[in-house]
């Protein structure tokens, strides 16, 4: 992609009987975002004119084009997952939802790949309703991981506030003892500085490494992970040059705003970083995919059955999810071109940034 072209981003439908029609609508109707990307939906023209209508959201125009290398730069742009009709059932969780769902992942990823777009944006699914051929599915980030062939990435929550990075993501509570090694969070919190380092563009990032247990383990008196893998892994992190702080108890970390000084912040669980996290930045913060080729934010709320219809749900995280997938695309072409020629900067001044 040229410097100066600007990205062309896929945005997924989600779980067309979720809020992901209404939050997509609400964000494209303003046509500022037309001023710093083009925007392809994979989806379905006939739910979007639906959810238009029902919701009363008048400014939302938009072309149907059958693939990516059709793209009107001046409107928004659909792409039809089928010609069929869909099936609809607003607030429920069917498995024909999660089959459509899929379908849109499918497309937006074969044209990433093929170079068609620069990035993708996923709006909210319901995992209990998709099924794959192999096994279940267990998410965006692992499902997009495998596709790319890609060993290792991490889920990293971002918000204006912070930056938290998930050791172990969608793992019950009772097997995190199978992730919490030495290795794994020693990967983690490199794939944590090399996102910051390039996807984010900061020199010498400060990351804070939250322990596992209460107290930090109270040296051992109420468990050893801390002692016995944590710190460790913080150690071999600092002999690879990277500035990695720890472990800190996150109760204390979170009540007396530590957060603040540190650019990065590696979590053991998911909730113990995602409670946090959301009690900051509930309807801004986004998910952004971090150790990918590609670029993929989604918002960090769910389908929110409940709110369907109803013209509530908040378009916030949605529209942080595409301003953050518009940067860190640009970031990585500016980091690219300073790192192939250091004396030569990129033409992408502050004032085009998102």
């Amino acid at each position: 992609m040229e410097q100066n072209i600007r990205p062309i981003l896929g945005v997924t439908i989600g779980d067309i009987n979720g809020i992901g029609p209404e939050v997509i609508l609400k964000t494209f109707q303003d046509k500022k975002f037309l001023k710093y990307c083009d925007v392809v939906i994979y989806g379905s023209s006939k739910v979007l004119s639906y959810y238009k209508k029902a919701l009363n959201i008048e400014h939302f125009d938009y072309t149907i084009i059958t693939d990516a290398s059709q793209l009107n730069n001046k409107q928004i742009n659909v792409i039809n997952y089928s010609n069929d009709e869909a099936p609809l059932e607003p607030g429920k969780a069917t498995l024909q939802a999660g089959d459509i769902a899929l379908k849109c992942i499918d497309m937006a990823l074969a044209d990433l790949k093929e170079g068609k777009i620069d990035g993708i944006v996923t709006a909210p699914i319901n995992k209990s309703t998709i099924k794959t051929p192999n096994k279940d599915f267990k998410g965006h980030t692992d499902y997009i991981r495998n596709y790319f062939g890609v060993a290792e990435c991490m889920m990293l929550m971002v918000d204006e506030s912070m930056r938290i990075g998930l050791t172990t993501g969608h793992v019950a509570i009772k097997d995190l003892h199978k992730f919490i090694d030495t290795k794994n969070i020693l990967s983690k919190i490199e794939i944590l500085n090399k996102s910051l380092t390039e996807d984010f563009l900061i020199n010498k990032p400060k990351i804070a490494i939250l322990s596992l247990n209460p107290h930090a383990g109270e040296d051992g008196i109420i468990g050893k992970e801390e002692q016995d893998f944590i710190n460790p892994a913080i150690s071999a992190a600092k002999d690879k040059g990277i500035l990695a702080f720890g472990s800190y108890a996150s109760d204390g970390f979170f009540g007396a705003s530590q957060f603040t000084k540190f650019d990065g912040i590696l979590a053991m669980y998911h909730d113990q970083g995602l409670i946090p996290f959301k009690s900051y930045a509930f309807e801004t913060g986004v998910n952004y995919t971090a150790g990918l080729p590609i670029v993929r934010t989604s918002p960090d709320h769910g389908t929110a059955y409940d709110l369907v219809g109803k013209n509530i749900a908040s378009s916030g995280s949605m529209e942080n999810a595409v301003f953050i997938a518009i940067d860190v695309i640009r970031n990585r072409m500016n980091f690219k071109q300073m790192h192939e020629n250091p004396l030569k900067r990129s033409n992408i001044s502050s004032d085009q940034m998102a």
